[in-house]
């Protein structure tokens, strides 16, 4: 493993601040499109940035035969899935709470690895969930132990935390051949046409109907550019000079400018009881990181 410098590190936080800031983004967004509508641009113009890079770069990679299905089963549940459960998540919640329970990912992995490669679980693993499950409902609920933000939204976006739960096991399987900008390219362009019958049957006629705007376009550029695509690259980057473990840490910076950007820009409650619960769920993923970077062999 190559030794860490001073640029990866900056690389692994500009991926964790783009992806923090894509709530917010999306948020705007969904002042004026509904979430369908904002996941298809989304995906176009990221689809077209990533394959100019590939091919001004010469880095296109054949799809062999026998991975087709593996191709379209993980763009069923990343983009498709995901951005479905995250963006009706936001419509429902908050920019916030939102990147709060996205962050979990990390904290709920060994449980897929369980299910899926029968990796053994640790009391660490559990402690992570506990904590995580315990921020969560902190920042979810009032004094008068009543929900603060919508059941369906919640609902959305546990869905996607079990989508990209499950698009981790089609990775591990794809990541071994292809590199992170083809793989991303491919089910980014295939997510496309997941979503086109749903954009047309449902959501053209209100699109059309809207002008874009300086905020629309600024916001539609940044989610596409900065958080469908260069923060991929950047963050299989980090990965590959720290390791996944190492990498994954980061992720806790998400709900942190997430909840700092939404303050700033979409004037969301910055109270107390938000800041502990974010706390405990950082705590938890953290927890969850360093038990899984002790178990790791020496190399």
């Amino acid at each position: 493993m190559k030794k860490p410098t001073i640029p990866v590190y900056f690389y692994a936080v500009a991926a964790m601040l783009f992806w923090g800031m894509s709530f917010v983004w999306s948020s705007i967004l969904l002042k004026y499109y509904q979430p369908i509508t904002i996941i298809f641009i989304r995906l176009l113009i990221s689809s077209i940035f990533l394959f100019c890079i590939i091919i001004l770069f010469g880095k296109f990679q054949k799809i062999r035969r026998r991975d087709y299905k593996w191709f379209l089963l993980s763009a069923l549940f990343n983009p498709f899935l995901y951005f479905l459960g995250e963006n009706y998540g936001l419509k429902y919640s908050t920019s916030t709470i939102a990147a709060v329970i996205i962050a979990t990912i990390p904290v709920f992995s060994p449980l897929a690895g369980y299910l899926a490669y029968r990796e053994k679980l640790r009391l660490f693993n559990f402690i992570g969930i506990g904590l995580s499950f315990g921020g969560i409902t902190i920042m979810l609920l009032s004094k008068g132990m009543q929900l603060q933000v919508s059941f369906l939204g919640v609902l959305f976006l546990g869905g996607a935390v079990v989508s990209a739960l499950l698009y981790t096991i089609m990775l591990k399987k794809l990541s071994a051949t292809y590199s992170p900008l083809n793989i991303i390219g491919i089910q980014n362009f295939i997510g496309i046409f997941l979503f086109l019958p749903l954009f047309l049957i449902f959501e053209f006629p209100q699109a059309l109907s809207i002008t874009p705007n300086r905020e629309i376009i600024s916001s539609f550029l940044m989610l596409a550019i900065l958080a469908s695509s260069l923060s991929f690259v950047f963050f299989a980057h980090t990965v590959k000079i720290l390791g996944i473990i190492k990498a994954n840490i980061f992720s806790n910076l998400i709900p942190v400018f997430a909840a700092l950007f939404s303050f700033w820009i979409l004037d969301e409650s910055f109270t107390m009881q938000k800041i502990i619960g974010i706390v405990i769920v950082i705590l938890g993923v953290y927890i969850t990181e360093i038990n899984r970077k002790k178990r790791l062999p020496r190399s």
